[in-house]
């Protein structure tokens, strides 16, 4: 009897659904329509699609755009917000700097909330969470009947010092749900964010009030519908942290839902760099509407405890991804007589116009059809026609202003995506002193593979891999990934003052607290773990590093803060460039990774190919203003060992990769097809 793990990623174009059969030991992946109008059907149909009696799913994890796309798209609920009285003014006044120095026309990110819909509500914590004046429980009740009788969708709390002492906050939640019934999104900023920094802390609750009823409503939607279909495995999230959740955990927590989409990719990185033993990735992936990059470093995500969306911060772990609007759906067009590319995406309703959906404007996808680079019968393995005559009109409706013929106008928009999509993977690498020539790119997404190896030339990257299944790569790294809880303390000392069984005490507690945390999760006592950190800065610097400690008891090992000091000073040079060994340190908080093992699932081994020859065909493909023969095959005809020069294109079910004149193709043992440039002697 087979039984699955399986992983549902959606996308702006399409939903990507892997299935491990852990009887076989084989994966499956494939394609569906994202449905805009309606996502669960568009996920539900692409999980039939592969797995015929979806009684057999054992395990089930999704990453989920609900809760991002109603952030970027302005389509959350109205929000009424609950602040300490005398500081209704802090979320709109946010923070000083001006983050765009020479822009003239920069104006501060707009809020979520605003001033009319905020509430100072009396009661008063000093800074150790003491209480000074008592809840004016009062002016809640009032703000419950507003919230009412004027529509608001949700109600975010975010009380002065709730971090030290969240009494004030918990008790306004008791009273605002029973006024407003016990399903009313009431988001609290201590639970959101267990973070200093006023601003954003109340932040972090308004975006997880703005967000949390839309992806509420979808996963019990999602539920509903699997366990309709027969489904009893319990649902799982993927979280901004790249670790999981149960649905049930996550609707509680929404906010740390909202990068869950992108992250899987990342993740797979992660296996990747396992795997293979190269441990310094640039992950890129490019769908349909987006083109997100991440880091792998040393064998480990690039993690950071802040995030920012629109130039709103969130304080909760997160891996760090750089994403611009270029996708296979970006819309060329033309602004003050020059060639623009996306960031509005054709998206998958009408599409690009080579869907033959109703899309009229040029398009990524159409220009790499029109320039032979996409197989117009196989696109998507087969499930979408394209029509190269419609790719051909659009590209007039620009290229006839521009004086370019249809070949030239295609070259130009690829040409154009390219160079947005390097300067997204130098911003997260160059700017930070990392240099990318040191990194192996990995490609995946749709329409990754197919800009990739541009992208490396022009950032002179040595070497392109193309993993199995790269069009559902990030649902592919959802099942490599593990249940995951993180809790924080805010722990405000100098190096000198800091009283190391008193660390080491609430390192316990919090070792404790993330430890049952994972009950609820169903994670069995002996597949339990934790992983203890702290927030290290020098001293009176505003930012600091996240330092992994060995255990909650290390605090009280010999020369703790001469070590600790040391550890800070090399993850400080190493991100900055310099250090400034000696100089004296501040800890800032404490941290807690709660982990629940899953279960790794291994990478099979490729079958080895038993002759060098492989089925395939020739065609001709424009690549710099000239047509050249082109080796085509498809990958289900590539075996481990397999090698092959460019020009070359690989088609698959889930992507399509290009590789240009001057690079060399092999097929790696787990079937990762690994691109490099030829050397003077055509090596």
């Amino acid at each position: 009897m087979p039984n699955y793990r399986v992983s549902m990623d959606i996308g702006g174009t399409f939903t990507d659904i892997v299935a491990y059969d852990q009887a076989a030991g084989t994966y499956e992946a494939t394609k569906a329509s994202t449905t805009p109008g309606n996502l669960s059907a568009g996920v539900i149909a692409g999980l039939e699609s592969i797995v015929t009696d979806l009684s057999d799913v054992e395990f089930l994890v999704h990453g989920t755009t609900q809760g991002l796309n109603a952030f970027l798209e302005r389509r959350g609920v109205s929000v009424l917000l609950l602040a300490t009285a005398g500081l209704e003014d802090s979320y709109h006044i946010a923070r000083g700097p001006r983050l765009e120095l020479y822009n003239a026309q920069y104006r501060k990110p707009a809020p979520l909330v605003e001033r009319k819909d905020v509430i100072g509500v009396g009661g008063r914590l000093d800074a150790q969470g003491l209480e000074i004046r008592p809840l004016d429980e009062v002016a809640v009740r009032q703000a419950a009947r507003r919230a009412l009788e004027e529509g608001y969708g949700a109600v975010a709390v975010a009380f002065l010092f709730s971090y030290k002492n969240p009494d004030h906050e918990l008790r306004a939640r008791e009273i605002l749900l029973e006024e407003l019934g016990e399903d009313f999104t009431v988001s609290l900023s201590h639970e959101a964010a267990k973070e200093w920094r006023e601003y954003e802390r109340t932040s972090s609750a308004v975006v997880e009030a703005y967000t949390g009823p839309v992806v509420r409503n979808y996963l019990l939607d999602l539920e509903e519908k699997l366990a309709d279909r027969g489904v009893e495995a319990p649902l799982h999230i993927m979280q901004s942290s790249g670790g999981v959740l149960t649905a049930e955990s996550a609707r509680k927590r929404p906010l740390q839902t909202l990068l869950s989409g992108p992250v899987g990719g990342a993740m797979g990185d992660v296996e990747l760099a396992a795997v293979s033993g190269n441990r310094n990735l640039i992950g890129v992936d490019m769908g349909g509407t987006s083109f997100d990059v991440s880091l792998v470093v040393d064998g480990k995500p690039d993690v950071s405890t802040e995030a920012h969306l629109e130039g709103l911060p969130m304080l909760m772990s997160v891996v760090n991804i750089h994403t611009v609007g270029a996708g296979g759906g970006s819309v060329a067009w033309l602004e003050a007589g020059g060639l623009r590319v996306g960031p509005r995406s054709a998206g998958a309703t009408p599409g690009p116009a080579c869907y033959g959906r109703g899309g009229t404007e040029p398009t990524v996808t159409d220009a790499n059809l029109v320039l032979g680079r996409v197989d117009p019968d196989w696109f998507a393995g087969g499930q979408v026609a394209l029509d190269r005559e419609a790719a051909i009109t659009a590209l007039k409706t620009v290229g006839d202003q521009l004086g370019l013929d249809p070949i030239a106008m295609a070259e130009g928009i690829c040409d154009v995506a390219n160079s947005q999509m390097a300067q997204a993977i130098r911003t997260i690498t160059i700017s930070r002193g990392i240099e990318p020539r040191d990194f192996a790119l990995v490609a995946f997404g749709g329409a990754g593979p197919m800009h990739a190896v541009f992208l490396a030339k022009e950032l002179g990257i040595p070497e392109t891999v193309v993993p199995r299944f790269p069009g559902a790569f990030s649902a592919w790294g959802m099942l490599q990934t593990n249940i995951r809880k993180d809790f924080s303390e805010p722990y405000f000392y100098l190096d000198e003052d800091i009283d190391v069984a008193d660390m080491s005490g609430v390192l316990r507690r919090m070792e404790v607290e993330g430890l049952g945390s994972l009950v609820s999760e169903g994670v069995p006592e002996e597949s339990r773990r934790t992983n203890p950190s702290v927030d290290v800065r020098y001293q009176s610097q505003e930012f600091s590093l996240n330092v992994p400690l060995t255990s909650a008891d290390e605090p009280e090992s010999g020369d703790f803060v001469a070590n600790l000091a040391a550890r800070f000073s090399t993850m400080y040079h190493e991100r900055y460039g310099h250090s400034n060994p000696g100089a004296p340190i501040e800890i800032v908080a404490l941290r807690m990774q709660a982990v629940g093992d899953l279960g790794r699932l291994q990478a099979p081994l490729f079958p080895a190919a038993q002759s060098p020859e492989f089925k395939h065909e020739m065609r001709p493909v424009v690549f710099d203003h000239s047509e050249h023969e082109t080796t085509v095959v498809r990958r289900d005809d590539l075996a481990a060992g397999h090698a092959f020069e460019g020009p070359a294109i690989i088609v698959e079910q889930t992507a399509t990769t290009v590789v240009p004149p001057g690079f060399n193709v092999t097929v790696d043992e787990f079937g990762s097809l690994v691109i490099r440039i030829e050397d003077a002697e055509g090596n």
